[in-house]
């Protein structure tokens, strides 16, 4: 594993710190989730945390975008959205299955009063971080 280089916009820290606080640790756990899966990733050197459509996101030069947001309108859900144009969610349907809740093939969608299954999603991530060297494989490396 290489190094990470974490170049995060300070309006993203201004998004987490404002979000209600009955979701703000479960938000702040994904962003940890993403860096984590950064750091662990040889081929991720550098990670950008920045705002896409206002949501927190996270982009590598070999990856789709990955953005996360909890929203007032769906007060008990929050998600991680990934790029509907790629194979993404589709693949972790066939791969994980019943393991996550889906919203079309754009998001995996938490309700705050379940447990994330963290070392699933952790590979998902990982595939959307490096999502062009792997898009041609049948599972993207999963």
């Amino acid at each position: 594993m290489g190094k990470l280089t974490l170049k995060s916009d300070t309006r993203v820290i201004e998004i987490f710190a404002n979000y209600p606080d009955f979701v703000r640790d479960k938000m702040q756990r994904l962003r940890e989730l993403v860096i984590e899966t950064a750091e662990e990733t040889e081929a991720v050197s550098v990670l950008e945390e920045t705002l896409k459509w206002g949501e927190p996101s996270f982009v590598t030069k070999s990856g789709s975008t990955l953005r996360m947001d909890w929203k007032e309108k769906t007060p008990n859900q929050y998600a991680m959205y990934f790029q509907c144009t790629s194979r993404l969610v589709d693949t972790f349907r066939l791969v994980f299955n019943h393991k996550f809740r889906y919203e079309g093939n754009r998001a995996i969608v938490f309700h705050l009063n379940e447990k994330v299954p963290e070392v699933e999603l952790k590979q998902c991530i990982k595939a959307s971080l490096i999502y062009h060297t792997v898009k041609e494989e049948l599972t993207l490396g999963i």
